[in-house]
């Protein structure tokens, strides 16, 4: 989809005092507070120290790794080997061992997954196609809360950052997860899970430096409450400085984020669980937008802005224990946003939530079934650059979904069908189907096949928006202002997609793990031009240039996803993988769509490849290594580049590890995204270097 507003623009009043405030400070200022707090609610008593002798994957057999628990398919868990869907699993692990800094670089390891950077705090993320800045056909959650945000349809993750080594896996879905997630999990479903609190006990302090960036440093802290059960707080804050731009210049777009939080795990009796966890941070990401700046004269210019964001989110889960066959949950939680620069502003509040129930009926069928409201309270302000109408909305979803799976040949033949039906405010009801089947022939072979409807329903940005791109000199000398509007009629993009996968453990140090899809799409986002007419308001007169969202497009998508995990020794693990992508689209009948459709085919590179290298060596030390190749962008004049990794990790004892990483080696100055999802300035990456120091405690 086109987001005219990738750099958006607004100041809200009412807000100034919570975005002008200095990130630096009064973020680091919050995360402290928050994280004192927590440790005064939940004394400690003593517990035992985290220890770094943490489990090493090359030690790990492949057998354990294709039997990796996961949640994301079908919303219970699930061996990652009996999975019908397209899953990738980032362990904790992977992650310690990929040298990553923030959470966009760790999914770069994630075959078929397209991550590509646009300047020091912006990412382009999407699974299967239709990249951008704010990529509106994935989903993405963290402890089940989803941060997809309903004003522009997409992640910010900038704000979106939790200390890594808290992770305890991210679950990537790439094809739809619409069934049992909801809307807009249209092209795949990313799913952050944290580690308990209980996994995390005693101290844990991190520091870092290098040549692009400070920090992250992190302090993180576990105790145990008598009878209650186990907690953990933490702050942390990073700086990255800027990119240069393709002119030489500095991109002005330098990142920096403070956050804390807690955690706490309660067993109530034996057969209830609590999980309470809450974060408040405070960011500002530069960059450089083209803004029209005033209409007495008519003024267009690129200029440099920061985006000063901040906001809070609390959930709390309980999980009932009903009988062995039969468990429940209850989610709720509370998310507040604030964005906003010198051009636009705007705040958010959702509140959700969401039961489940779990229930085995008979011998042959487990389902799952669960119902859901989420209300969305937004509030933004008209500036010259960007409008929404009505300035404020609340928005209402409902939604109700069973998955049941039935086992139609023990330990060979199962069957999984499943739907959801929602209503939102702005289409109505909307059904999504699916039907997934999984057929295992023999202990080394495994069979899936699905077939599945998703939507991706209308947001803000797609309804209500104008954005005003320029203001030019007219005919006449009068005021010229070209602007986009939206739809308040605009529908669902539909998809129907049908996928065939197969996982195959050649030999005790071989697996594979291979997918093939086919997307047909239907209602895509187009822009339509309008007639130009004298327009009053926003004062003086001067001549309107309009253009409208629409459901104009159609198109068709396929591919093939290929990963591999081979242990070439008992201290060396390989793992390569490779994605082919092709996307047409087509306008309807009528349509006079001036959408870039060549830029949007283009801009998800329709090869890539990747090799992953990790190896044991002697006194205690670990080499990393990966190498990720993306195809050119010719639409939106991107070469194609390889992104070479390397890092070394020394366990200096139980408790204190040292690394040395090095990422971009191979060709530093390059740009990896540009096109019509982004306005903001695209910068080169650069190679960097930074070194760490953990300790447990």
């Amino acid at each position: 989809m086109i987001h005219p507003c990738s750099s958006r623009g607004g100041f809200f009043t009412k807000l100034s005092d919570d975005l002008t405030a200095a990130p630096s400070r009064s973020g680091a200022r919050w995360a402290l507070i928050l994280a004192g707090l927590a440790m005064i609610t939940f004394p400690a008593v003593p517990a035992h120290p985290q220890q770094s002798s943490d489990s090493d994957f090359t030690q790990t057999s492949l057998e354990d790794l294709m039997n990796i628990n996961i949640t994301s398919v079908s919303k219970k868990e699930q061996k990652t080997s009996q999975a019908p869907g397209a899953v990738f699993v980032i362990n904790q692990d992977d992650i310690r061992r990929s040298g990553a800094l923030n959470i966009p670089d760790l999914l770069r390891m994630v075959p078929g997954l397209d991550v590509a950077q646009i300047d020091a705090g912006k990412w382009a993320i999407s699974a299967r196609g239709f990249n951008g800045q704010y990529s509106d056909k994935l989903l993405v959650l963290i402890d089940g809360r989803t941060v997809y945000t309903p004003i522009f349809a997409g992640v910010f993750w900038d704000s979106q950052n939790l200390p890594l080594d808290t992770i305890e896996r991210i679950e990537v879905i790439r094809g739809p997860g619409a069934a049992v997630w909801g809307s807009n999990a249209m092209n795949g479903v990313i799913n952050i899970i944290t580690q308990s609190a209980g996994e995390t006990q005693g101290g844990y302090l991190s520091a870092g430096i290098g040549n692009i960036a400070t920090g992250s440093e992190t302090l993180r802290y576990g105790g145990k409450i008598r009878g209650l059960g186990a907690y953990r707080v933490y702050a942390e804050g990073f700086h990255y400085d800027s990119l240069p731009t393709p002119g030489g210049l500095a991109g002005e777009d330098d990142w920096r984020l403070v956050h804390g939080g807690f955690r706490a795990d309660s067993v109530l009796s034996a057969k209830d669980s609590l999980t309470t966890e809450g974060e408040t941070y405070q960011g500002d990401a530069g960059e450089i937008a083209t803004t029209p700046i005033s209409l007495t004269p008519p003024t267009t210019e690129s200029v440099a802005l920061h985006d000063v964001y901040s906001g809070w989110n609390l959930l709390s889960r309980w999980s009932h224990t009903i009988s062995p066959r039969s468990q429940t949950s209850l989610q709720i939680y509370f998310d507040r946003t604030i964005r906003g620069d010198t051009t636009y502003a705007l705040g958010v509040n959702t509140f959700d939530i969401d039961f489940q129930h779990h229930v085995a009926v008979g011998t042959r069928q487990d389902m799952v079934w669960g119902v859901g409201y989420r209300l969305s309270s937004d509030e933004t302000s008209p500036t010259l650059r960007i409008v929404f109408t009505p300035q404020n909305r609340n928005l209402h979803l409902f939604s109700s979904f069973v998955q049941d799976e039935i086992t139609v040949r023990p330990e060979r033949l199962q069957l999984s069908l499943g739907a959801r039906v929602e209503h939102n405010d702005y289409t109505g009801f909307g059904f999504q189907p699916s039907a997934r089947m999984v057929w295992t022939p023999d202990g080394r072979n495994m069979v899936w096949g699905a077939i599945s409807s998703a939507d991706r329903t209308p947001s803000r940005s797609d309804t209500g928006i104008r954005v005003n791109h320029a203001a030019l000199p007219g005919p006449g000398n009068m005021p010229m202002l070209v602007s986009l509007f939206g739809d308040p009629n605009f529908k669902n993009e539909r998809l129907t997609a049908f996928e065939v996968g197969h996982r195959n453990s050649w030999t005790s140090t071989l697996s594979i793990d291979s997918t093939i899809f086919y997307n047909r799409y239907r209602d895509l986002v187009s822009v339509e031009p309008g007639a130009a007419k004298l327009e009053i308001n926003p004062a003086p007169v001067h001549l309107l240039v309009p253009s409208y969202f629409s459901n104009g497009l159609y198109g068709e998508t396929h591919g093939l996803e290929l990963f591999a995990n081979w242990k070439a020794a008992s201290f060396w693990t390989l793992s390569p993988g490779y994605a082919f992508f092709s996307l047409h689209l087509h306008p309807f009948a009528g349509s006079q769509d001036f959408t870039d459709a060549a830029g949007t085919e283009g801009g998800t590179p329709d090869h890539q490849a990747q090799l992953r290298s990790s190896v044991t060596l002697p006194h205690n030390l670990q080499w990393n290594a990966s190498a990720y190749f993306v195809n050119r962008l010719p639409a939106v004049s991107i070469p194609s580049y390889t992104r070479a990794d390397t890092g070394l990790i020394w366990h200096a004892g139980e408790r204190v590890s040292l690394s040395v990483e090095g990422q971009n080696l191979s060709k530093s100055l390059h740009p990896e995204y540009a096109g019509p999802s982004a306005t903001v300035q695209t910068d080169l990456m650069r190679r960097s270097a930074y070194a760490k120091v953990t300790w447990s405690f």
